[in-house]
């Protein structure tokens, strides 16, 4: 065995031949002075804008946003739009749910300028308190919220939901691929399980659903 006074000596010697290694390798001019905060490239903190165009309820807006300006801060914050709502910013409760081209989305998890000249339809496009959409009307008969705040995302995602039933698209509880989904329970709570109501009033979300449904047959 090699005595320790011999493991010390290498151990020095390998120190000093890696610092010599290291500033052999130092590119040329690297103690130069760090280029000036003006000649960076156009200032990291300046966010980029773009101009975007979307069909919000019907109408045509037009906005100038940061690039990462999200779906759902446009809605809240550029347009006013604040029925749709901010839960848990990570697409996992479904309160900022709207539908694009018909399709349910989470606007939290999908940036504005993706939906270029799309048709964006939020809960305030759905209805109004003095004529409202036959599921808001449904939600308020089975009492499917309580304290209303995932209530717009719910919605949004019933509308859109049985379209999709219509439209013959299976979820994961479908036991025939190849027949039409039947509107059963187990069908809706699986399609509306990306959608949480804390309050927990989902049997009544499931009746007021059924209800439309059967009005809509």
């Amino acid at each position: 065995m090699e005595s320790s006074s011999h493991l010390s000596l290498t151990r020095r010697a390998l120190v000093a031949a890696a610092a010599a290694t290291a500033g052999a390798t130092t590119p040329e001019g690297a103690d130069a002075q760090p280029a000036s905060a003006g000649n960076s490239s156009t200032d990291a903190g300046t966010p980029a804008m773009t101009s975007v165009s979307l069909r919000v309820n019907g109408e045509l807006r037009s906005l100038e946003l940061d690039t990462r300006t999200t779906l759902l801060n446009a809605l809240r914050e550029h347009l006013q739009l604040t029925g749709s709502k901010k839960g848990c910013d990570h697409g996992q409760c479904g309160a900022c749910t709207v539908m694009v081209d018909g399709r349910r989305v989470y606007s939290c998890l999908t940036l504005a300028v993706m939906h270029e000249g799309d048709e964006v339809t939020t809960i305030e496009g759905l209805g109004q308190p003095e004529a409202l959409h036959p599921m808001q009307a449904a939600f308020v008969k089975h009492d499917g919220y309580q304290c209303g705040y995932c209530t717009p995302g719910q919605i949004c995602a019933s509308v859109a939901m049985l379209e999709e039933i219509k439209a013959g698209v299976p979820s994961h509880v479908t036991a025939d691929l190849m027949a039409s989904p039947q509107l059963t329970a187990e069908e809706i709570r699986e399609r509306m399980s990306g959608n949480i109501c804390r309050c927990g009033a989902y049997s009544n979300i499931v009746e007021a659903i059924t209800e439309v449904a059967g009005r809509q047959a």
